[in-house]
């Protein structure tokens, strides 16, 4: 078996699974094969299931001081080592490093706000509700969480779900993307450095029969998931089946409304970064603009410029602004949906379909460059799809009015965006967008850490968004106790102290 290949983290050490299947881990920027993921057994992902549950007691039991404390002792080794862990992702992923760094400050966030979680778990109290009564609240932890995560963000998906998880007292099994596998078991060590009592944090490795005994197993109480809509329909569907507690992320295709009084290049700037940073492939990319009016030709040629100005390669190279795309199977669909369009009478201003890399060492990446398509029929799956990749549609139209409706038809609800200097326009878009997260003249409206995460229509499944005050709710269980001692009061109360009218 390969050094290279990676297995599993259980009970607070490597684990060697012999005689499974190995999936190839590829380089995105060179194409060629640098390790391989062992796939669990059902069996496997069992043991690391019932592991956790038997370390998660203990951890419940804990103060919240020392779980603070330790979480505290993570965050800091976050900061010491995110050169190393960047450089991970960018290998794995074909991130640029500005973008794996990117991800680790935003999964700081998540890390920060689990640092200060007794302020989120405060209950409430209501001292003499009835005479000689008193009611109060208190959160407890749901058990054992699966977490489920897709490539694009190997290490800040995740940590819209442990450092929360753990912090409230849950365990944490985490199944993270085949591709790059990881960072993962690298923060697994970092959360044994830092205090973590083993079994909390389990990693398994795997594809989708990891998926499956996750589902059915009686062991995982709540599963968080990040991915497509349609598996994102799976999990829903599977934890409704079996009583598990779920918020299920799915797919975006997110839109940006471009007013002709918008400042156009201030516009252009910040569309260039929403379409193509992380080569497009994130669930808060911006992928469409709905140019309104006589914004369309001279916001089109702006963003033309700076985007043909971006400079392609591989995330090792300082200098490179839009890496390759995780796989030859997504640059085949991409380019695919490219040429769909193009049929379909899109006009193509800037077209990355044939760009290749001129090092010969990366000739066999994943490349595509920026991708500029204009009067895009709305039927075509480049529009309606979410498309990951580097590639900008631009549709328009006549009137807000007709804007906001072209935006709001899409099955997606994740983020919306407007660029315009009108108030009144802005107030209109804020209320009138049907998506969890809006921008102002903001393309990617991604709120902070001690916000929540989350989209609406077929961007989420579940009630519960990620992270902030939602993300603490998802991971704990209210629970109400009323309170009466026996005493000189009780005199006063009947056997139903809500019935009697000494309340």
């Amino acid at each position: 078996m390969s050094e290279l290949t990676m297995q599993h983290w259980i009970d607070g050490q490597t684990v060697v699974e012999e005689g499974v299947p190995i999936i190839d881990i590829d380089s995105p920027t060179t194409g060629k094969v640098i390790g391989g993921v062992a796939e669990a057994s059902p069996e496997l992902v069992e043991r690391a299931i019932q592991g956790a549950r038997r370390a998660q007691k203990e951890w419940a039991a804990m103060s919240l001081a020392k779980r603070t404390a330790i979480m505290f002792n993570f965050r800091n080794l976050m900061v010491e080592r995110q050169d190393e862990l960047a450089a991970i992702i960018v290998k794995e992923g074909g991130k640029t490093h500005g973008d794996a760094l990117g991800e680790i400050a935003r999964g700081l966030e998540i890390v920060e706000f689990a640092c200060g979680i007794h302020n989120a778990l405060k209950g409430d109290y209501t001292s003499g509700a009835s005479t000689g009564v008193d009611i109060h609240t208190i959160r407890q932890p749901v058990g054992v969480v699966g977490c489920i995560c897709p490539f694009n963000f190997p290490m800040m998906v995740p940590m819209w779900m442990h450092p929360m998880a753990l912090a409230t007292g849950n365990a944490v099994v985490l199944k993270p993307a085949t591709p790059v596998p990881t960072v993962s078991l690298t923060v697994a060590r970092m959360y044994q450095e830092a205090g973590l009592p083993d079994g909390l944090f389990q990693v398994v490795t795997g594809d989708r029969q990891v998926v499956e005994q996750m589902l059915a197993s009686d062991g995982i109480d709540a599963i968080s998931f990040v991915g497509s809509t349609p598996v994102a329909r799976i999990i829903a569907e599977g934890c409704a089946k079996s009583g598990k507690r779920y918020q299920a992320l799915g797919g975006a295709n997110n839109h940006a409304i471009v007013m002709p009084d918008a400042n156009l290049d201030f516009a252009a700037k910040h569309i260039v970064s929403g379409a193509f940073g992380a080569a497009g492939q994130r669930c808060m990319a911006l992928p469409v603009v709905v140019a309104v009016g006589g914004a369309a030709d001279p916001l089109i040629e702006k963003v033309k410029a700076r985007a043909e100005a971006l400079v392609v390669g591989p995330g090792e190279d300082p200098a490179s602004e839009l890496g390759p795309v995780i796989s030859s199977a997504s640059k085949q669909r991409i380019v695919s949906w490219i040429d769909e369009a193009e049929a379909a009478g899109a006009r193509v201003v800037l077209d990355g379909r044939s760009f290749q890399h001129p090092d010969e060492q990366f000739a066999g990446g994943n490349w595509l460059g920026p991708t500029i398509l204009d009067n895009v029929p709305l039927e075509t799956k480049v529009y309606c799809q979410e498309v990951f990749g580097p590639v900008l549609v631009v549709v328009r139209a006549d009137s807000y009015e007709e804007a906001i409706a072209i935006v709001n038809a899409s099955e997606f609800g994740n983020g919306s965006a407007i660029f315009t200097e009108s108030g009144d326009v802005a107030r209109r878009f804020e209320l009138d967008a049907e998506a969890g997260m809006v921008g102002i003249n903001v393309p990617i409206p991604v709120p902070v850490g001690y916000y929540s995460f989350g989209g609406w229509k077929g961007s989420l499944y579940g009630d519960v968004k990620m992270h902030g005050q939602e993300g603490v709710n998802f991971y704990t269980k209210q629970k109400v106790i009323t309170t009466r001692w026996a005493g000189k009061a009780d005199e006063h109360v009947g056997l139903d102290f809500v019935a009697t009218k000494d309340r």
